[in-house]
């Protein structure tokens, strides 16, 4: 599955700036030609084929977190910081609305992300749901890490949270940690429906 662009922008009442929701592959094209990077440079940068950049930038395919993380690791960008729309002139009083299962859908092997507030750039916090479909540490590669910190509240059911320095820990719904994201850290769902989670990252 992939994320669909929209061609459709939201124009503030009392400002000329105009706020469009993420397109992610059009968003991974823009930072590697701001980085004055070819396909095949980005390629040899990241560690991913060719191929798979450019379905990517095109729609064609959507990244799996494992893809993230080499992207963040070569191109030297914190993965929210991929997610974020180009940054624009911050407006004063900004909000942005997310109802309902209206996020935005990001589907991967371990995880299934609905990210919020996508329409406002230049954001400090990326918010985000996730539908946590791991089931053993196993399921991962390596650990997870990335630049800021991080909050994770459980919405429902349980998970086992893991990060290198501690013990592992177990959260049930209501549930919250607070943890430094370059410290590596990974969770899986132990309850008998996958666990749905809140993730508040912080630059």
């Amino acid at each position: 599955m992939s994320l669909e662009s929209s061609h459709m922008a939201f124009q503030s009442d009392d400002s000329d700036q105009t706020l469009t929701p993420l397109n992610l592959g059009q968003r991974l094209k823009d930072i590697r030609l701001q980085m004055g990077l070819t396909l095949e440079e980005a390629s040899k940068r990241t560690g991913l084929a060719r191929s798979t950049l450019s379905k990517m930038e095109n729609g064609q395919i959507s990244p799996t977190f494992q893809a993230l993380q080499k992207l963040s690791t070569g191109l030297d960008m914190p993965i929210p910081q991929i997610f974020e729309p180009p940054k624009q002139a911050s407006a004063v009083g900004r909000r942005d609305i997310t109802f309902a299962d209206q996020g935005k859908p990001h589907p991967t092997t371990t995880y299934e992300h609905e990210l919020l507030a996508t329409q406002l750039s230049n954001k400090r916090m990326v918010p985000f749901k996730s539908r946590i479909r791991s089931r053993s540490f196993d399921d991962y590669q390596e650990w997870i890490r990335h630049d800021g910190e991080e909050f994770l509240l459980v919405l429902e059911g349980e998970v086992r949270f893991y990060c290198e320095f501690y013990e592992p820990v177990e959260l049930k719904e209501g549930d919250s940690v607070y943890y430094d994201a370059s410290m590596g850290h990974t969770l899986i769902s132990v309850s008998e429906k996958d666990a749905l989670i809140l993730w508040v990252t912080a630059k």
